[in-house]
């Protein structure tokens, strides 16, 4: 009977003990990093009868030996984030494996634990670790001709690159592909973010894509790989920007600091030049007379912890507009009785305040409101909420 402490492996083929690895190499001559031919798995090939422990054996043998001892002990194993062609490597050498005698397992076993216990520093497992390890510490330049060069491949599964998107850049990527390839793209993403996508798409182009879905049964792995590959090797060759915002959020954010008439007239004249680009930017705009409908009532009690009492007492001093004072009178409504009490105590002791202490009163409200967006203290309502009201 075999002794319980041997290790059984599937039975080789006599006719042909090594497959087509090399020779084997001293039992010393162990390599369980780098790649398969020769490095990560290259573990040394044995026959069909049990191998004395002093036996000669090649590195992939061992890689072999060591990933059924770990399997047999019910060890979790990540081998499908191994290379494909180290994962087919692997099995056909498992195929080709016969008996291990229990000197032989101990031998493989305590070199293994031996490899481990001197490992000082490990370094990230190809290219794509390495690139993950060094985003945000080299130029975003770099980054991207790095992925670009290693291929999409070099990351692991396209589709979790896919899935990463936002949803209207899947969109733009579904409404350019055939409607079957759009279909098979809708069905890898997860619920939230198909039905995501699909408000991003026109209503015709999400019917067809839709219908289209209930011709993908037939559809094979293979293709459906295929299929990632391609859409997320046009993701990477998309060119590298040098701004993260839109054209209109940049100006928006620039005629926000803006003094009042100088920012209307700009405005004006971007309504004469280019309507278009002038509603992107309103909509990007964000003054102290949006206050009133872009900021919820909840969060009126955190803007007025951060600003300085003197600046609220400025700006709504300083308001005379319609909507300067609606925003007054909104913050005022929404934060403690006591504190609004005495605002409106030092606003009629103030009296009339010059344009540019009050404009400066107000865009120290508005960048603190920023900030707080910015850091995910509080939300903005879009002009769609409003509508919706």
């Amino acid at each position: 009977m075999q002794n319980d402490n041997a290790l059984a492996l599937p039975m080789a083929n006599p006719s042909d003990p090594l497959g087509d690895f090399a020779a084997p190499a001293p039992m010393g001559g162990m390599d369980f990093g780098g790649g398969m031919g020769g490095g990560a798995l290259d573990m040394p090939a044995m026959g069909a009868a049990p191998a004395p422990a002093k036996s000669n054996l090649s590195g992939k043998a061992k890689a072999a030996i060591v990933v059924r001892l770990l399997l047999n002990e019910g060890a979790d194993i990540p081998l499908e984030s191994l290379p494909d062609d180290l994962q087919i490597e692997l099995t056909q050498q498992m195929g080709r494996m016969g008996l291990i005698d229990r000197e032989t397992l101990h031998a493989v076993a305590g070199e293994f634990a031996e490899m481990l216990d001197n490992v000082g520093l490990s370094f990230p497992n190809g290219l794509a670790g390495a690139l993950s390890a060094m985003e945000g510490k080299i130029s975003r330049q770099t980054h991207s001709r790095l992925r670009k060069e290693a291929g999409v491949r070099q990351f692991g599964d396209p589709w979790e690159r896919l899935r990463s998107l936002p949803p209207e850049d899947l969109a733009e990527l579904a409404e350019a592909e055939s409607t079957e390839v759009a279909a098979v793209l809708l069905s890898k993403l997860d619920t939230a973010k198909a039905a995501q996508m699909l408000v991003h798409l026109p209503g015709p182009v999400a019917r067809r894509i839709t219908y289209a879905v209930s011709q993908t049964g037939a559809v094979t792995p293979d293709t459906v790989d295929r299929i990632g590959l391609s859409l997320a090797a046009q993701i990477e060759a998309r060119p590298e920007v040098a701004f993260d915002e839109t054209p209109g959020q940049r100006m928006g954010a620039i005629l926000t600091q803006a003094a009042a008439a100088k920012r209307e007239e700009v405005l004006n004249a971007l309504d004469e030049e280019d309507e278009e680009f002038a509603v992107d930017v309103r909509k990007s705009l964000f003054t102290y007379a949006l206050i009133a409908k872009r900021v919820s009532p909840v969060d009126v009690p955190k803007i007025a912890r951060v600003v300085a009492q003197q600046d609220l007492v400025t700006a709504m001093a300083f308001a005379t507009d319609e909507e300067d004072v609606e925003s007054s009178e909104f913050m005022l409504a929404n934060m403690s009785s006591r504190m609004a009490a005495n605002i409106r105590e030092e606003v009629g002791e103030l009296g009339k305040v010059k344009r540019s202490v009050g404009e400066n009163a107000m865009s120290t409200i508005v960048n603190a409101l920023r900030e707080m967006v910015v850091a995910g203290e509080i939300e903005l309502r879009s002009a769609e909420d409003d509508e919706d009201e």
